[in-house]
């Protein structure tokens, strides 16, 4: 495993496993199971992804000690305040049945989330989050919480692969030493992402697939990743990307692939933005 420090000091894998679109208990339980069992020591929920009680149960169940395991969830937009902020993380911390978070997200710049960020400023000092971030925030967003605030995000965890890059935003992030991560390394599978014919062929000089290239070149620009899977095997391929480098020729080649806007979501769409927040849970 390689490891990465946020500006605070505090260490955390580059790879880590998301559990996002696994809301059954069961289902996810297991999933963040194997994770542990292959090896994975960071773990990515949120509360809108309705599985925190499993993950916790999960990470007692492996036996793994605590202070070895990272936890990343986060708080929804229904909870942006500062005192909706402090009662929903207790809320985090009596689901996943631990006395700390490692890393607490605000999922979307969105809402009240300036009187959010200073309610987990409080938790952060009180030592209930061991470190603090967000989620979702373009370069202009991030760069005006850095600006304002007394701690500034830590991580700021974006959509990030091959075809949306965020070059703009890597580099806001590097400026003020913000960790960058990415979900959805995989583009959600689409435009034929797992056949690609670029990311295929340089997997081949490797003996590796075109996610295991995905995961690795991102990890190799200083990303963070977090890939989700709920089948063992793709589980276990996910983690096997530490025996290996991308040329610098292999990287420029990923880096024609930009097509330098989402496939997934659009941020920009009011439409989408309504949705956000009209969902509840």
């Amino acid at each position: 495993m390689e490891y990465t420090k946020l500006y605070n000091g505090i260490k955390i894998p580059m790879l880590g496993f998301g559990v996002f679109q696994i809301p059954n208990y069961d289902n996810a339980k297991q999933a963040v199971l194997t994770a542990l069992k292959a090896g994975y020591r960071l773990i990515d929920t949120a509360q809108a992804y309705m599985n925190e009680k499993a993950v916790g149960d999960a990470i007692k169940e492996s036996g793994i000690a605590r202070e070895e395991i990272f936890i990343t969830t986060k708080l929804w937009i229904q909870d942006f305040s500062y005192d909706k902020a402090i009662k929903a993380t207790e809320l985090s911390l009596e689901r996943l049945g631990v006395d700390y978070i490692d890393l607490m997200l605000l999922h979307q710049p969105m809402g009240d989330y300036i009187n959010a960020w200073k309610g987990l400023e409080k938790l952060y000092k009180d030592s209930k989050l061991k470190a603090i971030g967000m989620a979702n925030c373009y370069p202009h967003v991030l760069a005006d919480l850095c600006e304002t605030f007394e701690i500034k995000p830590m991580i700021n965890q974006v959509e990030m692969h091959p075809f949306f890059q965020q070059k703009l935003n890597l580099e806001t992030m590097k400026e003020y030493d913000v960790i960058p991560e990415a979900w959805a390394p995989f583009n959600e599978g689409l435009n034929n992402f797992f056949s690609n014919s670029i990311l295929t062929e340089i997997g081949k000089k490797y003996n590796k697939t075109a996610a295991q290239v995905a995961l690795r070149w991102n990890i190799q620009r200083g990303v963070v990743v977090i890939p989700k899977s709920v089948h063992k095997d793709r589980i276990k391929q996910n983690f096997d990307i530490f025996d290996f480098t991308l040329s610098q020729e292999d990287m420029d080649k990923i880096a024609s692939m930009d097509i330098g806007h989402s496939e997934i979501v659009n941020h920009f769409d009011p439409q989408f933005v309504k949705a956000l927040h009209n969902h509840k849970f």
